[in-house]
Parts: structure tokens; sequence; C-alpha cells
């Protein structure tokens, strides 16, 4: 075989070798726009009962999925869920965001926050939460740093912070809420890319105006007598696990439990983002229709 024959046979394999690699990619993306699509999402304007006693007014261009759901969309994702969590979103999906209630008690607000001690805290249990992640065939995933440092609202009673998280993949923003009830929090984990981060938290901002905990178990409603948690704010951001451990002195015993929880909270953004949600903007305006 002369040499212009050969490399021209090498040049067919080597097209032949591209074309069946994108043929793979494209069956598993269309797979896995098929298990998004077999989601039961929910379209607003929606009415949506809430746990913890709360309502949330899903508004127009938004989704919600139920616990159940959520669950297998982290799946999806390679994102660890504690099974109980409901997510909101728009429909282009450039952010998601996650909401589970804590029937813990009432949460005492009047701790100083120490935001480098906490910082060093969520970095030593994101690199102990890794070796589930490696067990799964998972990324690692780092924290960072603080994109947005802790702050506490008295008037919105509202606990909110954003961590830089980076994994093989890339960077992406956490920002967290935590609403103050009279019987427990409400955590809300935004998840969105670091250059979208102010955009995303306004809009996050924007549709959690419309969450609010009934009558009766609002913040402002406790009574002597209530339960209370055993920590304050720096629990709510380390998970009060953590705070309640340190007081009893069983930090060490429970590590590997409170490291699966807080990990629980850290999330991914969906990679393809724009293009999943170009997939799924058909279901919706269907789903729509129909209601």
């Amino acid at each position: 075989m002369s040499r212009l024959a050969r490399l021209a046979a090498l040049l067919l394999f080597a097209a032949a070798g591209t074309l069946s690699a994108q043929d793979s990619a494209d069956a598993r993306a269309e797979e896995f726009r098929d298990k998004l699509r077999a989601l039961n999402w929910v379209v607003g304007p929606r009415e949506l009962t809430m746990s913890g006693n709360a309502t949330l007014s899903l508004p127009e261009g938004y989704v919600y999925l139920d616990a159940a759901n959520t669950t297998k969309f982290e799946e999806l994702n390679e994102n660890l869920s504690s099974g109980k969590e409901v997510m909101i979103a728009p429909k282009s999906l450039t952010w998601t965001a996650y909401l589970i209630f804590e029937d813990e008690g009432y949460v005492k607000d009047n701790e100083k926050i120490d935001a480098d001690a906490i910082l060093k805290t969520l970095k030593q249990s994101a690199e102990a939460a890794n070796a589930d992640r490696r067990r799964r065939g998972w990324e690692e995933l780092h924290v960072v740093g603080w994109t947005i440092p802790p702050a506490y609202n008295g008037n919105t009673k509202r606990l909110e912070w954003a961590t830089l998280l980076r994994a093989q993949g890339g960077e992406a923003t956490n920002f967290f809420t935590k609403i103050l009830g009279r019987k427990g929090y409400t955590t809300v984990v935004l998840v969105t890319r670091p250059d979208n981060t102010t955009a995303a938290v306004a809009d996050v901002d924007s549709v959690l105006r419309a969450y609010r905990f009934n009558g009766g178990d609002t913040y402002a409603d406790w009574r002597p007598g209530d339960k209370v948690a055993e920590y304050g704010l720096t629990g709510l951001i380390v998970g009060g696990a953590v705070a309640a451990a340190v007081k009893t002195g069983l930090l060490k015993g429970l590590w590997k439990f409170i490291v699966a929880g807080i990990a629980a909270f850290w999330k991914l953004l969906l990679a393809g983002a724009a293009a999943v949600a170009a997939a799924l903007r058909s279901l919706f305006k269907r789903r729509q229709a129909e209601r």
C-alpha cells in the first residue's frame, strides 16, 4: 500500500471514530433529555402548599418539582439529595433553587457571626464529603470561599450568604437563604454560574417575596413554651448538627453524618442548561395549555 493510500485509510478511520463518538454523545444527551421530560414539572402561575405550614405563589414563567421529582433531577445532575427538598427555577433553567423546611424549633437571632471560622468548617466538610462523591464516580467538589459573606436581616428574619464551589467541570455559586419561622426554618439554596450571581439572586429574591409562613407559624408568632433550637445563626450556616455536637462534645463521632447532611445542600449547576431548557420548552407550553 502506498504512503498516500495509508494516509487516506487513516483519515477515513479517524473520521469514522469521530462520527461514532458524536453519535454516542448525541444518544446520551437525548437519553438525558428524555429523563428530564419524564419528570412531573409544575408550571406557574400556581399556588403551592409548602412544608412547615407555608405557601409559595409560583409566578408565571417558573417551574416547580416536588420532593420525589427533585431527587431524580438532582441524581441526573450528580448532586446529593436529602430526599426532602423541592425545586423551583425559571423555565430557562439559568438557575435552580432548592427549598427544604427543618422543624428544629425557634432559632434565636442574637448571635454574632464569625465568617472566617465558619468558612474553615465548610471547607473541611466539603473535602470529607468528596469520599462519597468519588464512590459514586462524581467529580470532587471544593469550597473556594465566600461570594457573599453571611449577613442577617432582622426585619425580614432572613440569613443570607453565598459560597463559590469548584469542580473539575467548572465553578458554581450557591446562594443560601434561611427564612426563620416559629417552629423552624426554611433553607433555600440557589445554584447558578458565578457570572450570573447578581441577576439570579435578584430573581430568586423576587420569587421568595411570595413565600410566607401561614398565620400562627411566623417568627413573630413564637410563644414561651415553644421548642427552641439548640443553636443560633452560626449553626444555620455550618449545619445545626455541627453546632449541637460542639456543645455536647460529640463532634468526632458524628462527623461522617454531619458531612453528609451539609454536603447535600451543595449543588452544581446543570451542564448545558440552555440546551435542556430548549428541549423542555415545548413541554412547558403544552402543560400550560392543558390547564
